[in-house]
């Protein structure tokens, strides 16, 4: 029996990031596709569920490792992908832009026209072009876009039934719980981005990388000198 006020999370590692399933009594909800060539275990992960009713691919951000397999996956399940508008164009060039880089992220930004030329994502034109503050329209499931710019122009969270934030990679926990420190198109808008997410007091929050979940009270720990040094 669902529990229609909490739809059911299945994470999936797919390359080099996480997806979720969301799982609810009419449907499904993909969040992030992985890196090319990863639709397959997506949709094994379906399989397994004995769920074959994907309603909405939803992109957080137009990078490869989170859009890569959406192309497929949406030819194999019909289902329309959505990202927000100010992403829309680097998707459908099939273009990673990482903007400035620290830390480690010199070395990945390196290697990325490397991983771009072996993974070779494809171009996508978004089905629905989505704005700050939109609900998804899904029956049942409660499902709204936070725009939460800085990592890309059109970053976007998935705010689902008011509990629930899938933050693609303006949170990482591949470490310690803090704000994206790898690449920024503007660094500056990071700090008031993760502040518009703790606004929303998710219970949880689901991030690209990293360990699958984090509970809502770590988000609210996380102080400026963690989110900018």
């Amino acid at each position: 029996m669902f529990d229609h006020t909490n739809p059911r999370v299945h994470s999936l590692r797919l390359g080099l990031g996480r997806a979720y399933l969301l799982e609810f009594p009419s449907g499904m909800v993909l969040v992030d596709c992985g890196s090319p060539g990863q639709e397959h275990k997506v949709i094994r992960a379906m399989h397994r569920l004995g769920r074959s009713d994907l309603r909405l691919i939803f992109i957080t951000h137009a990078h490869l490792d989170h859009y890569g397999s959406a192309a497929a996956v949406r030819r194999l399940c019909g289902a329309p992908v959505a990202i927000h508008r100010l992403d829309a164009a680097a998707m459908a060039r099939a273009q990673t832009e990482v903007g400035t880089a620290r830390s480690l992220g010199h070395i990945i930004r390196i290697a990325l026209p490397l991983a771009e030329s072996l993974l070779r994502p494809e171009p996508l034109q978004a089905d629905l072009l989505l704005e700050d503050g939109e609900d998804l329209g899904i029956a049942d499931l409660k499902a709204t876009v936070l725009h939460v710019p800085g990592h890309t122009a059109g970053s976007a969270c998935l705010i689902v039934q008011d509990r629930l934030a899938f933050a693609g990679d303006l949170i990482l926990t591949t470490g310690y719980p803090r704000s994206q420190k790898f690449f920024a198109q503007d660094w500056s808008l990071i700090s008031s981005s993760v502040r518009r997410l703790q606004a929303q007091h998710p219970e949880w929050v689901y991030p690209g990388h990293g360990k699958s979940a984090l509970h809502g009270d770590e988000l609210q720990k996380l102080e400026a000198r963690k989110i900018n040094d």
